[in-house]
């Protein structure tokens, strides 16, 4: 079985009961709010422990985080960064949340 997980931000989330976890054809998927960004390295610890074997970050962390995360798990597993197409994406996205 593949097992992944993909973390995002959401104010006054918590990581225990915000998340969700869908099994199909051979694919565990988990998505996981934090409340804040910094809250993404323990979870990622504790995704790798559960077996997860890669993680994605929502694209509004910031690049430093993903290698924190790599720095936390050990480098064990891959860590990769959802990004926006361009930059009309990006505005539009710093837009919502200004």
């Amino acid at each position: 079985m593949i097992s992944w997980a993909f973390i995002f931000e959401a104010p006054e989330t918590d990581p225990v009961r915000d998340r969700l976890i869908v099994e199909r054809g051979g694919v565990r998927s988990t998505i996981v709010a934090v409340p804040e960004q910094s809250a993404a390295v323990g979870v990622a610890v504790e995704l790798a422990g559960e077996g997860v074997q890669f993680i994605e970050l929502c694209g509004g962390f910031e690049p430093g985080w993903a290698g924190k995360i790599v720095e936390a798990t050990g480098g064990g597993i891959p860590v990769g960064c959802v990004g926006y197409a361009g930059g009309a994406s990006i505005r539009r996205m710093a837009a919502l949340f200004s």
